[in-house]
């Protein structure tokens, strides 16, 4: 009986993923995948389950955070933000090993924890520092990889879109996911900074260094162009980490504060106002209408009994804790190949939820370990999403983008590898432990 359920389990899979390739929308195709389990499996009536399931995933608290980060980042997409934080940066960072190419690594991280977004990040930063990087003479293809590795950090630094999606879907703190992924996001700073300096020094032509050094007034002068940033940055974290907000109070004092840096660049006018709410509104529409569908594929599969077989099954292979970490790596750098990050997460945690559970792993730290592998499927073609981003971007041919990004790829895989033997950089912000 096992064996069937597991078969069938298979095939509601594969007809989900079908439906995905023929281009059907995350949110039909995860309903139909759901009515076929039900109607092959079970003798529950669909239409009720489906009413009952898609109401009771539409009211959750925590997702009223999610349209308000959204629209805060849609804001400033249109302001001026982006080319203050490169003036701002570019003096401080262009006299390191790697000149400008740092300020691809801290931009990115800085943006993300204003936007968090990926294709945002990847796309704001992109439109500044490209040409530039490119008139001095910078290796073009160092250039791409940086800024396609850096810009998947919009998953990690909070707040994070994903975050959220991951803590509705299973139910975890979405502030204690912000604070957990703070620190995996600046260890994968750091190592790309690292690549970027080490490589720089081995061959110094890919990174020319700035011959001119500007007066220190100058570039204090400079910095003060992050003040907005560093200023929003606080406000939203801030008040999150000190316990003085939820993430929904949080997010909304990020959009009043979004709303008030246009104004002072004065690109806050009615048309803007307009375009960052209309993309807000139909950007949340559409991942709540992914999350509600994915609820019913949960409650579906649970009924038809599929993650209770595939867990026996796997406990019947006696995996360790570690190699079903190595299994789940590589499932969903597989499933990168095909899928963007939201259809992975929700097509994929009704069944590894409770496997992650039972080999006893925290589920705050698997969330950012599933956060970094969804990372790198960014990055990952046919689908990754930040690869789209740069070749519309620069012309360049895809397979070159993706050959740009294969070290920041490793360097992502080797923070998987750091955080598994060292979890405590995950949890010991939020006092936890695996």
């Amino acid at each position: 009986m096992m064996a069937e359920t597991l078969i069938y389990g298979m095939a509601v899979f594969s007809v989900i993923i079908g439906l995905l390739a023929g281009g059907l929308w995350v949110a039909p195709a995860l309903i139909a995948g759901a009515c076929l389990a039900l109607y092959v499996l079970t003798s529950v009536p669909i239409g009720s389950l489906l009413a009952s399931s898609i109401w009771d995933a539409s009211h959750h608290w925590p997702l009223t955070a999610l349209p308000l980060f959204v629209w805060m980042g849609e804001i400033l997409f249109r302001s001026r933000l982006s080319a203050d934080l490169y003036r701002g940066l570019a003096p401080v960072l262009g006299r390191l090993p790697g000149g400008l190419l740092h300020v691809n690594v801290v931009g990115c991280g800085v943006m993300a924890s204003i936007t968090g977004s990926s294709a945002v990040t990847a796309a704001t930063i992109g439109r500044m520092s490209l040409p530039e990087l490119d008139r001095q003479g910078y290796d073009p293809r160092l250039a791409i990889g940086s800024l396609a590795g850096s810009g998947t950090l919009g998953l990690l630094i909070p707040p994070s879109i994903m975050m959220i999606i991951y803590g509705v879907l299973t139910q975890q703190s979405i502030a204690r996911l912000f604070i957990a992924g703070l620190l995996p996001g600046l260890m994968l700073m750091l190592l790309f900074s690292g690549y970027i300096a080490v490589r720089a020094m081995l061959s110094p032509e890919v990174a020319p260094c700035q011959e001119e050094r500007m007066p220190l007034l100058a570039q204090l002068g400079a910095m003060r162009r992050l003040g907005p940033v560093f200023a929003l940055m606080a406000l939203v974290i801030g008040a999150i980490y000190g316990g003085i907000a939820t993430p929904t109070e949080a997010a909304t004092l990020g959009v009043l504060g979004a709303l008030g840096i246009s104004a002072a660049y004065r690109t806050l006018n009615w048309q803007n106002f307009r375009d960052s709410l209309g993309a807000a509104v139909r950007t949340s529409c559409m991942i709540t209408f992914i999350l509600g569908s994915a609820a019913f594929l949960s409650v579906a599969l649970g009924f038809a009994g599929v993650p209770a077989a595939l867990s026996g099954a796997i406990a019947d292979w006696d995996l360790s804790p570690y190699a079903l970490l190595f299994v789940l790596t590589g499932l969903y750098l597989f499933l990168g190949c095909f899928l963007e990050g939201a259809s992975m997460m929700v097509l994929t945690l009704p069944i590894v939820q409770p496997l992650v559970e039972a080999a006893g792993f925290d589920m705050i730290w698997f969330g950012i370990f599933l956060i970094i592998c969804i990372e790198m499927a960014q990055i990952t073609p046919p689908v990754g999403m930040n690869l789209f981003v740069l070749q519309r971007m620069t012309g360049r041919s895809l397979p070159l983008i993706f050959r740009s990004s294969v070290p920041f790829f490793l360097l992502m895989l080797l923070g998987l590898v750091i955080i598994s033997l060292v979890p405590g950089i995950v949890l010991w912000p939020i006092g936890g432990k695996l």
